[in-house]
């Protein structure tokens, strides 16, 4: 009865492993802010995301969309700086303006998009262009 208990456990055990969820990595995700209506779309490491619509630009570390329109802000480069913390180099899909911004993982939920240098983040808003704030904060959708 003890090996047969046993064995039971083992296997659950083996198959909990087997079955294990990829790590999760904070720099690869889809997060959001509702009030402005826009989200990152970001794979910093892989580095293997494209712009629905936009195949032109082929597997870029992600952009920043706006919801319900195709405007984007394409991540052109990034570098992952820490755990919690990585640069990106963004450019409209213009082509006309660019800055760089850091992008801070607060907790598991919630990230910070601090614009540092270059031109502001620009959004279509109503016929017109919005400003975005210089710090922004998204959240991550846990499920």
């Amino acid at each position: 009865m003890k090996k047969t208990i046993f064995s039971a456990l083992f296997f659950l055990l083996l198959s909990t492993v087997c079955f294990a969820q990829e790590e999760r990595k904070p720099f690869r995700a889809y997060i959001y802010n509702d009030e402005y209506e826009v989200y990152l779309r970001i794979n910093l490491y892989d580095q293997d995301v494209t712009i629905p619509g936009q195949d032109l630009y082929g597997e870029l570390p992600g952009y920043l969309g706006k919801k319900n329109n195709s405007f984007c802000w394409v991540i052109a480069n990034c570098k992952v700086k820490s755990d919690k913390e990585a640069e990106l180099q963004l450019i409209n899909d213009f082509g006309s303006e660019d800055l760089t911004a850091t992008l801070i993982q607060k907790n598991d939920s919630t990230y910070i998009l601090r614009q540092d240098e270059g031109n502001t983040l620009k959004v279509p808003r109503k016929g017109k262009w919005a400003k975005l704030p210089k710090t922004l904060e998204f959240k991550r959708n846990l499920h």
